[in-house]
């Protein structure tokens, strides 16, 4: 089978790298760090920004998955450095460049979010975000590469321990049956990319020269607001309910002089004030990809949590 690169071994590296081991394929991540070996896995200590560096980690590669990402907070400084190293690695190789992408790149949109919609967003980490896909475009016109990204909603499911809404800051509190706060309107309607759907859809696209040259929605989940998302968990977990608050803006503000990611979050405080829904029906016209049912993503990310906790707990 071919081999695969994947960038970045967070929630959706990591999940991208276990199907294609699945599949068959030879699989290699790259991160700054590196880690001990996996089944079917090697894992290789390379800086992304070090173009040099990559293009030897991934020489001989079909695909490189790019799904790595700099810190929150140091987006604007160090996304263009990392896509130009990606996108020569890629070009240097030879092999299929699926980028991993999100829905910064619009900035505050009325209705559905579609792939067809402009990338006028005007905060820092939008641009960055729109800026990389434009960059790869560019080259995939030009024929120097072949390039498509995946663009995902908020991740939730298994692994998804970083960020504010249905992750860290939440899922042990409500599994503790204790109140949880949510960003922004609790009752707005919000869609949930779930991470192995993420995967799928980027294991998909690699293999489909169609879906080249574009850009393309995660298949995902009716939009349901963090509301009706923390009652399905609750209820599947068999604890019981909680109340959701939402946190006020000025807890964000006095929160943004201490943390640099609450203090980030102002740029995309619209996604969460108000309903902030994505269209993947063009991805599901084309391809196989669909969202997994709503009770298993439940079921697995609170069986997924249940055990991080227990395992942090030494039972």
């Amino acid at each position: 089978m071919s081999i695969h690169v994947v960038m970045g071994y967070g929630p959706a590296g990591a999940a991208t790298a276990q199907l294609l081991v699945e599949k068959g394929h030879t699989v290699k991540v790259v991160t700054r760090t590196g880690r001990s070996p996996e089944d079917g896995i090697e894992h290789v200590a390379c800086d992304a920004a070090d173009a040099e560096g990559l293009k030897e980690a991934v020489r001989g590669a079909e695909v490189i998955h790019q799904c790595a990402a700099p810190p929150y907070q140091r987006w604007g400084r160090d996304w263009p450095g990392l896509v130009a190293s990606v996108c020569a690695a890629a070009e240097d190789s030879g092999a299929v460049l699926v980028m991993l992408g999100n829905l910064y790149g619009y900035g505050p949109v009325e209705g559905p979010l579609t792939e067809d919609l402009p990338l006028a967003a005007t905060g820092v980490k939008g641009r960055v975000r729109a800026a990389g896909w434009e960059q790869a475009k560019k080259l995939h016109d030009a024929g120097r590469i072949r390039a498509v990204e995946v663009r995902a909603s908020d991740f939730f499911g298994p692994r998804v321990t970083d960020g504010g809404h249905l992750a860290g800051r939440v899922l042990p509190r409500l599994l503790a049956a204790k109140a949880v706060s949510a960003l922004g309107d609790p009752d707005a309607e919000h869609s949930w990319s779930y991470v192995p759907d993420v995967a799928r859809a980027m294991v998909e696209v690699a293999g489909e020269e169609r879906a080249l040259g574009r850009a393309w929605h995660v298949p995902t989940s009716t939009a349901r607001s963090a509301r009706e998302m923390v009652e399905r968990l609750t209820g599947h977990a068999g604890t019981e309910p909680v109340e959701v608050r939402k946190v006020p803006p000025f807890a964000l503000v006095i929160g943004g002089l201490f943390s640099p990611v609450l203090r980030e979050l102002k740029e995309v405080r619209h996604q969460f004030d108000r309903g902030f829904v994505m269209d993947a029906s063009a991805y599901e016209a084309e391809f196989t990809v669909r969202p997994t049912p709503i009770d298993e993503q439940i079921g697995a990310t609170v069986d997924w949590w249940r055990g991080r906790l227990e395992r942090a707990a030494g039972k």
